[in-house]
């Protein structure tokens, strides 16, 4: 009887973590490319080892960025981003917490694309800001969910300092792409 007790209580504890984990969908290997275009010079970096989390029933998503994970076509600007404006020693991640709004009560499980916002905290260089940005969700057929946002970025909103000397070649406003592919945890 105290056998039969313990394994139903067992059950019941665990029952519900693993419909929680059915319900987790996420990557380590999502896509973050950002885009500085000015007369000067162009610069594009992109980071491909974004993991990130989201839970469809609930909407809450997370994402975590290593900032030295950024890749330059230049070695010296990659080394200059990393030291002089990211402080990346310092401060060697950003991180987004927030929620995927659905438009008109949409259905994300419905397989298709869906126009939604995300909205949220993005912390970045030690400093956090809330922000709303317009996304698309593609749910395909075996759950899985590709997410792409744009979204404009001002290093100084970050508290990120561009040296005077080489202001012409930064842009005041980055374009910023976010690329995840989730797939069930």
């Amino acid at each position: 009887m105290r056998t039969a007790r313990h394994f139903l209580n067992t059950a019941l504890f665990i029952f519900p973590l693993v419909l929680a984990a059915q319900d987790k969908l996420g990557t380590r290997d999502g896509e973050i490319t950002f885009f500085s275009s000015t007369p000067m010079e162009d610069i594009t970096a992109v980071n491909s080892k974004v993991a990130s989390v989201f839970l469809p029933s609930t909407g809450a998503i997370e994402f975590s960025a290593l900032i030295k994970a950024f890749e330059f076509r230049k070695a010296m600007m990659q080394e200059h981003f990393n030291e002089d404006y990211m402080e990346s020693d310092k401060f060697p991640k950003a991180i987004f917490k927030g929620k995927v709004l659905p438009t008109s009560g949409d259905d994300l499980s419905r397989p298709g694309v869906h126009a939604v916002s995300v909205e949220g905290d993005l912390t970045m260089h030690g400093v956090t800001r809330h922000i709303t940005v317009p996304a698309t969700m593609t749910t395909a057929g075996d759950g899985g969910i590709q997410a792409t946002c744009d979204l404009k970025v001002k290093p100084e909103d970050y508290g990120i300092k561009v040296p005077s000397v080489v202001r012409e070649k930064i842009a005041e406003t980055l374009d910023v792409k976010v690329r995840i592919a989730f797939t069930k945890l």
